[in-house]
């Protein structure tokens, strides 16, 4: 393993920020090569602890000559949010000073564009130096994956249709309870990354066989235990081998049942009135229209203080809100619905 750092001069006199690459070098030019970084939203950790004992896997199979394709891991993706404090909480999504999601706003080029992401990066800011970093370093592989958590969550992933049902192994290699369908049209990492490899010669390709760009949603933000983060690691060594990246003889995950469905059959359930949240649904938990999934303590101690949230449609409870008090139209849950249900959505991702 080879372990370089990438230098990036902060706005203000004195600072600059430094972010590690992990390099490994496989023996076959003709095998896939694979970017993974975690921690875009550098409060979401389980994707850091998830490549941690990856790294271990990959390092013995590098020894032992089985290592094929080449693989770069940025395990910590995002200094600058990781030093954004506030009253003491990492504010690790939104960068302080523009106000714009870590994750948004990456530049959306062709592959033949790669190299012109460096250019006149002094011109750029801190923030956009570093997207122009990562994104530059993904589009030299053919296999992408952005390690994400949601909050409290079952463990899915953001997939584009383009590189669909191709990516079932990866869903059933980490044992995913779910996949969303993207349309691809933010500028999202991953779906700029998508986008230069959709964008090759003229047009716009449907289907890219070969190639992956995924989030992938490692469960919630508290979700960061060794147990999990083995067993996570083990199912991405699962899946590079059955991409052909290492040689190795790992078990075959079975195939995936789960639900993969646009994200215009995922109900966004906000809440509609303010208060203090009892949840009477948990997170995978089917549900059938009319059910209760949350009651609302709205005045407390009065006989109408409660406020009732009950199920739209049938589906299965995807994520739900770790807050225990909420404003009128904060996000409670995420529910995966068999149906279509949103007509409005703009094109892009479900949330900010």
């Amino acid at each position: 393993m080879e372990q370089s750092e990438i230098t990036i001069a902060g706005d203000t006199p004195g600072v600059e920020w430094r972010l590690p690459v992990l390099h490994f070098r496989g023996d076959t030019k003709t095998a896939p090569r694979v970017y993974l970084q975690a921690a875009l939203h550098a409060n979401e950790l389980p994707g850091t602890a998830v490549l941690h004992f990856l790294c271990d896997r990959l390092r013995k199979a590098e020894a032992e000559g089985a290592l094929a394709g080449d693989v770069t891991i940025v395990p910590q993706a995002n200094p600058i949010g990781a030093a954004q404090a506030h009253f003491g909480e990492m504010q690790g999504r939104f960068d302080l000073a523009s106000r714009t999601n870590f994750n948004r706003d990456f530049p959306l080029v062709t592959l033949a564009e790669r190299d012109a992401l460096l250019a006149d990066l002094d011109r750029e800011t801190a923030v956009k130096r570093l997207k122009r970093r990562l994104l530059h370093l993904a589009l030299g592989a053919e296999l992408v994956l952005d390690l994400h958590c949601d909050d409290e969550s079952i463990q899915y992933a953001y997939i584009d249709e383009a590189f669909w049902p191709e990516a079932a192994d990866l869903a059933s290699s980490l044992s995913m309870a779910a996949v969303f369908l993207s349309d691809g049209e933010s500028t999202a990492f991953e779906e700029a990354v998508g986008h230069a490899f959709k964008h090759r010669g003229a047009g716009k390709l449907a289907k890219v066989p070969g190639r992956l760009a995924v989030t992938v949603e490692l469960r919630g933000r508290r979700d960061v235990h060794p147990d999990t983060a083995k067993a996570d690691a083990d199912g991405l060594f699962r899946f590079l081998a059955a991409r052909g990246v290492v040689r190795a003889s790992e078990p075959h995950a079975p195939a995936f049942t789960g639900p993969a469905v646009p994200l215009d059959n995922i109900d966004m359930v906000r809440a509609l009135e303010p208060g203090t949240v009892l949840f009477h649904k948990d997170i995978g938990d089917a549900v059938e229209a009319g059910e209760m999934l949350a009651t609302i303590i709205t005045r407390p101690g009065l006989d109408d203080g409660l406020f009732e949230m009950r199920a739209e449609r049938s589906g299965l409870v995807a994520t739900r809100t770790s807050d225990r008090f909420v404003r009128r139209g904060d996000d409670l849950m995420k529910i995966v619905c068999k149906d279509r249900i949103r007509l409005d959505r703009a094109p892009g991702t479900l949330e900010d």
